[in-house]
């Protein structure tokens, strides 16, 4: 075969690039194989015009007959566009089937989306059947006919057409498949119904995965229009080839799959920018990491290309239109910098340097009328650019960028100031190493691939540091539609295994043959496909379990795409009538909308007041506790976490629905407890992962009901935390609530942070056997009492051991104390803690102080005396294990460069680090163990060390991070806080909380004084 052209399509916002590609020309070629390209204004909702058009211009320039054309390859964010943009006419309503007989109810579906896109596509039914597994593939209970057949006349009922299948576990699932089953019932009942499956759209955590299932869904009946006209397009060009489109991975998607899971491309247009960028910019021997800036009207986004050829991805959980996901992404961070951007002189006293500002705000499309140098009168980076060019012709050097001698009219902007010409030039360079340096995740400098229509405001003659190359390949300005026409077809295995009867080298082996067999079958030459992709990931808490992610990919054959042809001309679609489905659809699920809760506006950080008032009948002052009280607890909570104690946001939202729906938590000090007081106290315990999967529920409610029972006890006067960190930190304002024991939570905890068992409290450090009797509940039907003990040790082993036969997580009550026990154990003021760390994350994002977030939490500590910011930088290396079912391993924190940070003013709050230079060395077991900082001499110095508090701070966010969200090149910002003395005053505090409890031979230094916090009730409420 001489040719294997290739037809690659990005439908972009502004315009619809197209290529014609000879994917068999030699890639060292001059023209890389692109035999014709062509650039088209997309033309509005209906972008099938514009790609029409420009097809039509490549078919014509390239002399290329339709017939020899093998297959087209569409790249578009129209799909996501709809989302972001909140248009109802391209969305439908969702209903949603829930699988599990216990668990998933106390988190709704929805919860997390913004009020305006809920609006959109909440249909306002929730149907709740039996089904779900356990994290070890056996079922939590068999699905029924009967519950799915009357869910499906709730969801004819409501006029609805597009429903969502969640089961807890349903991605682990290979055996009973009840998603499917559910799904056929649901299809013979709804014929013509749009089911989406959550397990065939993401992975493990079920709020996630059911938010990006309900996206998919959301957006079917408008995915499939839009391909029908992506074929009527083909038809009226004559191209009989197989439609493509790209993958937010950079792999083929064929139409019909793409038109049943649209979720797939929402994020292929940055990716298809970088495939193409590598494909024109660097040869085939070339096998390294490579930094790719595309450079666009109004921003610059930038991601890096791993040796694989393929982009990094993202954390594991990404947001979309303000919706968060675990949906695989592109890694992409994006800065105010495009052709449009428009440029600021700041006024200077005489003598000093010339200040500038680049972006970020933009002309936009407007450039061609405002730029300068097209005759407007707004200064824009193009300017810029094109001034610099002038002044370096004038002097005579052969840098000049070419391009920028021919953008509009030169002489327009031969009357700029060079000082300024140069200081934008400076200031842009500086942008770009800033962002270059932060998705870098090793000081070694590394290739740049510059593309982009906007690529020539980048001064590329300049040296970037960190960087070894710059370069701008040919092409560069459609090299989106590249990427879309050299995309490659992948085999995905992504799967929980045992390890119990094979290894871990066996599991993997039969992985990679599963995914190479799987994308030969897609389409896949035999002899291009590799592994690109191998991780294995232990589930913490759980023995025996590994999550498997293995992906292969291989170039598309000639046979691959004959026999997608014969495929698509089998497929027969009814358009008619979908359409007419879809004409009814637009409108449908209008009965469901008037179930929602009014969402409280978000008051305003600077001047809220927490609500105290005084109970007429015990005359004690509570604090009644608001949505935003919850949010700031939760925030704070993850921070006092120390990176463990999983995260409260599920937790969160699980209280606030409680408050919306009229019920009330409240909280007390110490000091308004009576002696005679019922106090009980507990929370979760088991894996994150289940967690992630049932969300919220009541095992810890279950746990106190059984206690009760068994101790006699009719009800109970207080809840006081087992961990103030993580999401236990929340327990008590749920049990406490009036829909359960309708009692106060008290404002303290039993270890002022989180660590990973029950025996590490202050409890345990002062009194014996504190934990017995107490109980677990599994959540759905098993407790288990454990009555007596010689050690607090042992019974959380014994505990941990029962957990993982109830489905790795429980709730757990231990024996109920008193008022005095509290207040000589226990730390105090916590929630208050909580509470002023999470109003500080939010009044430094309401004031754009989140660089100095950090200063801030200190500040709300106590000062530079009870906490410490111990350093700055960027996470460069990760390193995750399991053993005996906790998650064990360490990060390393390099030095983090001053361009990194986003205010180089000193701000009046900001405090030095204690170390800088170097890197940081943080190890954990579930949570931060210690900071030990090595030196550029290499010598070394432990700055922090357990009991006090160590915690990660995501500069970016200002918000705390877990482990789980621990990845490589992450600019964080590291603080100490000082533990309570309830920790230090007792030897046996320190020998269950200190170093030498989890095997490390340190001394433990103070890194402080403590500071207690004070009260929100006492400095709110009424003056006693």
């Amino acid at each position: 075969m001489a040719h294997f052209y290739r037809i690659g399509v990005d439908v972009g916002g502004t315009n619809t690039d197209a290529v014609l590609l000879d994917a068999l020309a030699p890639r060292q070629s001059a023209d890389r194989g692109v035999l014709a390209l062509h650039k088209t204004p997309t033309t509005g909702p209906d972008v099938t015009d514009g790609i029409e058009a420009a097809v039509r211009r490549v078919l014509t320039d390239s002399g290329v007959p339709a017939e020899a054309v093998a297959c087209l390859t569409i790249g578009t964010t129209h799909f996501v566009n709809a989302l972001v943009e909140h248009d109802a006419r391209r969305l439908s309503r969702v209903a949603i089937v829930r699988l599990s007989r216990s668990f998933t109810r106390e988190v709704p579906p929805f919860s997390d989306f913004p009020p305006a896109l809920r609006r959109l596509i909440d249909g306002g039914c929730c149907q709740y059947v039996d089904g779900g597994l356990h994290i070890d593939g056996a079922q939590e209970a068999p699905v029924r006919e009967d519950q799915v057949v009357a869910a499906c006349a709730e969801i004819r009922a409501r006029g609805l057409s597009a429903v969502v299948v969640a089961g807890v576990f349903a991605p682990i699932d290979d055996r009973f498949r009840q998603e499917q089953q559910v799904r056929d019932w649901i299809l013979r009942e709804l014929p013509g119904a749009d089911v989406v499956c959550s397990a065939d759209v993401s992975q493990l955590g079920f709020l996630e995965r059911e938010n990006a299932s309900i996206l998919n869904a959301s957006i079917l009946r408008f995915a499939r229009r839009t391909i029908r006209g992506f074929r009527a397009a083909m038809a009226r060009l004559c191209l009989r080839c197989p439609l493509y489109l790209t993958q937010n991975d950079g792999t083929l998607i064929d139409a019909a799959t793409a038109a049943r899971l649209p979720i797939r491309t929402f994020s292929s247009g940055p990716t298809n920018s970088m495939r193409g960028a590598a494909y024109l910019g660097l040869s085939d021997r070339e096998s390294t990491a490579t930094l790719v800036v595309d450079i666009g009207g109004t921003t610059a986004d930038v991601g890096v290309l791993l040796p694989s050829g393929f982009p990094r991805q993202a954390n594991a959980y990404v947001t979309v239109a303000g919706v968060n996901i675990n949906f695989a992404m592109p890694h992409i961070e994006s800065i105010g910098l495009g052709g449009g951007s428009i440029v600021r002189v700041v006024d200077q006293p005489d003598g000093s340097p010339v200040k500038v500002t680049v972006g970020p705000d933009s002309v936009g499309y407007h450039i061609i009328t405002k730029g300068t140098v097209f005759g407007g009168d707004v200064l824009t980076a193009t300017d810029i650019a094109v001034a610099a060019a002038e002044i370096a012709k004038s002097a005579d050097k052969s840098e000049s960028g070419s391009e920028a001698e021919i953008i509009g009219n030169p002489a327009l902007v031969r009357h700029l100031d060079p000082a300024v010409v140069a200081a934008v030039q400076a200031r842009i360079q500086a942008m770009l190493e800033a962002v270059l340096d932060k998705m870098k995740t090793s000081p070694a400098p590394l290739p740049v691939l510059l593309v982009g229509g906007g690529s020539v405001v980048a001064p590329i003659a300049a040296s970037l540091s960190g960087v070894s190359r710059v370069v701008c390949p040919p092409f560069h300005a459609v090299a989106n539609a590249v990427g879309a026409a050299i995309a490659k077809v992948a085999g995905t295995v992504d799967a929980i295994q045992s390890t119990a009867d094979r290894t871990t080298d066996q599991l993997l082996d039969q992985a990679k043959a599963t995914a190479i067999e799987r994308a030969i079958r897609l389409g896949a030459h035999p002899e291009s496909v590799y592994i690109a992709d191998v991780d294995v990931i232990p589930l913490q808490y759980v023995e025996n379990q590994v999550r498997v992610i293995v992906r292969a990919v291989g170039e598309l054959s000639l046979q691959g795409v004959q026999a997608m042809a014969k495929e698509e001309v089998e497929e027969v679609e009814e358009v008619e009538e979908d359409d007419e489905q879809e004409k009814n659809g637009s409108a449908s699920g209008k009965a469901g909308a008037e179930h929602h809760q009014q969402a409280v506006p978000e008051p305003d950080p600077l001047t809220y007041r927490p609500t105290i008032s005084r109970n007429p009948k015990s005359g004690v002052q509570e604090w009644i506790v608001s949505e935003t009280d919850v949010k700031w607890i939760a925030d704070g909570c993850y921070v006092l976490g120390c990176a463990g104690g999983g995260t409260p946001f599920s937790d969160a939202l699980r209280i606030r629905d409680q408050l919306r729906a009229g019920y009330r938590s409240r909280i007390i000090d110490v000091a308004s407890l009576h002696d005679d007081d019922v106090i009980y106290w507990g929370g979760h315990m088991g894996s994150p992962a289940v967690s992630n999967e049932r969300m919220a529920n009541d095992e810890t409610e279950q746990a106190v009901a059984e206690l009760k029972a068994h101790l006699g006890h009719e009800k109970i006067d207080a809840f006081i935390d087992l961990e103030i960190g993580g999401a236990n930190g929340l327990q008590a304002l749920t049990l406490g609530s009036t829909k359960y024991e309708n009692c106060p939570a008290v404002d303290a905890d039993f270890m002022g942070r989180a660590y990973p068992t029950y025996w590490q409290t202050t409890l345990s450090a002062y009194e014996d056997d504190a934990l017995v009797p107490c109980a677990i509940a599994s959540g759905d039907g098993i407790t288990i009492l454990m009555t007596r003990t010689n050690g607090d040790e042992i019974v959380d082993r014994a505990l941990r051991a029962s957990c993982a036969q109830m489905g790795s997580r429980v709730g757990m009550a231990a024996r109920p104390t008193t008022k005095s026990i509290v207040q000589r154990c226990a730390v105090l003021n916590t929630f208050s803690l909580a509470w002023r760390l999470g109003r500080a994350i939010a009044r430094a994002a309401a004031t754009n102080t989140t660089s100095t977030v950090a200063e801030q939490m200190i500040n709300e500590c106590g000062g530079p005396g009870a906490a410490k910011l111990l350093f700055r930088g960027k996470i460069v290396a990760v390193d995750r294990r399991l053993h005996m079912g906790h998650s064990y391993g360490e990060i390393r924190i390099e030095q983090v460069r001053a361009a990194d940070v986003e205010s180089s003013e000193p701000e009046e709050t900001e405090i030095a680090p204690v170390a800088t230079g170097g890197f940081l060395t943080i190890p954990f077991k579930n949570e931060n163990l210690y900071a030990l900082h090595t030196a550029e001499d290499g010598s070394q110095t432990y700055l922090a060390t357990v009991p006090d508090l160590i915690s990660v701070i995501d500069s970016q966010s200002g918000r705390a991070l877990g482990v789980p969200e621990f990845r490589y090149g992450v600019i964080v910002t590291v603080i100490g806080i000082v533990c309570s003395p309830r920790w230090t005053e007792s030897p046996k505090g320190l020998a269950i909380g200190g170093p030498a409890a989890f095997g490390y031979d340190i001394p433990y230094k103070p890194l402080g004084t403590y500071v207690e916090p004070r009260s929100v009730i006492s400095e709110y409420g009424e003056a006693e």
